[in-house]
């Protein structure tokens, strides 16, 4: 891929944003004068100032302008989405704790309806730029494989899917050791590799035959800087691990793990936890502020014994925490070592409505906030049943590298409630790992959609 494409791409398209908002803002002003006295320019100064400040930190937080982001259409919309949601919570965020009622909301109507209009245009003028330069000869790339392999079978398939324009000259293998038809003509001996390459003008060539395979390799990588030519080693992983792994570095050694882990990056980490805060503290003074009196009140009155049941569960790395809920079960000896079953005499009537409505879990927005939990992950389980199904299921430690949640990937696709077999929590572990290897911030707000739609709808799992 042309790196320097992409960034001169990302430079233009940042700049490109931040004018959008400068114009929509310019406009609102222009096409509304009475809406913006002078007695409160400096507000309408401010808040211009917040919206550009508030895009560049919305941006570097969701990454926009990152990573693979640019190379898909798609993916670089969906992302744009994304970011503008978050940019419109942050925006009133502002305006209600600075309490700008000087502001007109036709002004801040316009100015975020139009934003959002010039950005829709960005992404379609993306489409077409990027339609465009993408088959320009200048940015295509001319290949040479060598090998003729699962691996360079798999590596050709790659690359023929490639944002940018590649064409794959051929294959250099022994003829001999060709048994089908192939896609790309075959060049005939390692000698001819270098010469093949100029005739074609390559621009790359990719080894998927290791030098330690073949000595000659080394005297090829040699010619190819000569000749200008990228050269590239694609090693077998197979011959030292039969499965998928992920590649990273130390300084200049090669690490191999066993799967891909988007929250191992400290930056991830980081945007996780300014959006489980901001979604905790939310919760914990607009809805814990007077849930909490409310149905504390209701649980006093329908049981004896306190509001809270405060149970130890596993947590991040296997370490266990007090993880709160509603109380909803009649005080008794078995609450720590046994499930909530269908019918189970120990849930009192009100204790059943919280439990069918989950509003049992809400006290674990507490949790959250103090950086036990999260909002999304997966559910933390007792103590006991981690260390039976840890015996039982293969990789299901791998499920406490993550924070526990509130909901998960696992609980929005109906795995919730009781296990009556190990099948069940194996399930819920596959659901947790996917969720793992898969996180972002767009798949957490995903998530807590879909809890708050089965919250309205119920779910015959929740007992």
């Amino acid at each position: 891929m042309n790196h320097r494409f992409f960034q001169l791409l990302r430079l233009t398209f940042v700049t490109s944003d931040l004018l959008s908002i400068n114009f929509a803002i310019a406009f609102a002003i222009l096409w509304y004068p009475a809406n913006v006295p002078g007695t409160y320019v400096l507000q309408y100064y401010h808040l211009g100032l917040f919206l550009n400040l508030g895009w560049i930190v919305v941006s570097l937080f969701t990454s926009l302008y990152q990573g693979k982001s640019m190379g898909s259409f798609e993916h670089f919309s969906r992302k744009t989405m994304n970011t503008f949601i978050f940019f419109l919570g942050l925006v009133m965020l502002y305006l209600y704790f600075n309490q700008q009622i000087e502001i007109s909301r036709i002004f801040i109507s316009t100015v975020l309806v139009l934003t959002c209009v010039l950005l829709i245009m960005n992404r379609i003028l993306y489409l077409a730029l990027f339609q465009f330069f993408r088959n320009k000869d200048y940015l295509m790339r001319k290949v040479m494989i060598i090998g003729y392999n699962d691996m360079a079978k798999k590596l050709a398939c790659y690359l023929e899917e490639d944002a940018v324009k590649t064409e794959i000259v051929g294959f250099c293998e022994d003829i001999r050791n060709v048994k089908e038809l192939s896609n790309y003509p075959i060049v005939n001996g390692l000698h001819k590799v270098i010469e093949h390459s100029k005739e074609n003008q390559v621009t790359e060539i990719y080894s998927t035959i290791a030098p330690e395979q073949n000595i000659n390799i080394y005297h090829l990588m040699q010619e190819a800087d000569e000749a200008c030519i990228r050269f590239k080693v694609v090693p077998d992983l197979d011959l030292f691990v039969r499965k998928p792994v992920h590649i990273d570095y130390l300084g200049e050694i090669p690490v191999l793990s066993l799967r891909h882990e988007p929250l191992d990056d400290i930056g991830n980490r980081i945007r996780k936890r300014i959006y489980d805060v901001i979604i905790s503290t939310l919760v914990i003074i607009f809805i814990l502020s007077w849930m909490i009196p409310l149905i504390g009140l209701l649980i006093k009155l329908t049981s004896r014994g306190p509001i809270f049941f405060i149970q130890q569960r596993s947590g991040k790395d296997n370490k266990p925490f007090p993880c709160l809920k509603f109380r909803s079960m009649r005080m008794n000896n078995d609450a720590h070592v046994r499930q909530a079953t269908r019918n189970d005499e120990r849930v009192t009537p009100f204790g059943a409505f919280l439990r069918r409505t989950n509003l049992d879990e809400f006290p674990q927005f507490i949790n959250v906030f103090l950086s036990q939990m999260s909002v999304v992950g997966p559910r933390p389980h007792m103590l006991k049943h981690t260390h039976e199904y840890s015996k039982l299921i293969s990789q299901y430690m791998v499920r406490q590298f993550l924070k526990p949640g509130i909901t998960g990937w696992a609980q929005v696709n109906g795995c919730r409630g009781e296990t009556r077999e190990v099948g069940d929590m194996a399930l819920r572990v596959k659901n947790d790992l996917w969720y793992m290897e898969k996180w972002s911030l767009w798949l957490d707000t995903k998530i807590i959609l879909l809890t708050l739609l089965m919250f309205f709808k119920g779910q015959k799992n929740a007992y």
